[in-house]
């Protein structure tokens, strides 16, 4: 499980390198520079929930299924967050309209924020 929880950390911020270089180098020529930063935030985030699945694989004290739901969660959050962001800013880009999916970003943002706080109350629930 925790090889897994890695595997996923290290994929997720890998593609985030590739999608922030993306953006900073080849998207430019095409977004404003408002849609570069919201495709920017998409990638910050993305890179944040990378290093918290790192982080959670060297917890020894949490149960194995609590970091299952909370990877799940995070990958979720992630796919659902960065992903609808990164369709959003580049949307002007396709002949299909990706605003019909902006839905998809606060579910996904809510996705992140029940991992951030399950990962919270399952420490405050342990004895010190």
């Amino acid at each position: 499980m925790k090889r897994r929880i890695v595997l996923t950390g290290a994929f997720l911020g890998m593609l985030s390198i590739i999608l922030g270089a993306f953006g900073a180098h080849l998207l430019k020529k095409w977004l404003s520079i408002e849609q570069l930063n919201t495709f920017e935030v998409g990638v910050r985030y993305q890179m944040y929930h990378a290093f918290f699945l790192f982080f959670l694989s060297t917890r020894k004290e949490i149960a194995l299924n609590v970091l299952k739901t909370i990877s799940n969660l995070v990958v979720g959050g992630v796919i659902l967050f960065s992903g609808s962001i990164y369709l959003l800013a580049t949307n002007h880009l396709t002949v299909f309209d990706f605003k019909i999916i902006g839905f998809a970003t606060p579910l996904g943002g809510l996705l992140l924020i029940v991992a951030w706080g399950y990962l919270f109350f399952t420490i405050l629930r342990q004895k010190s």
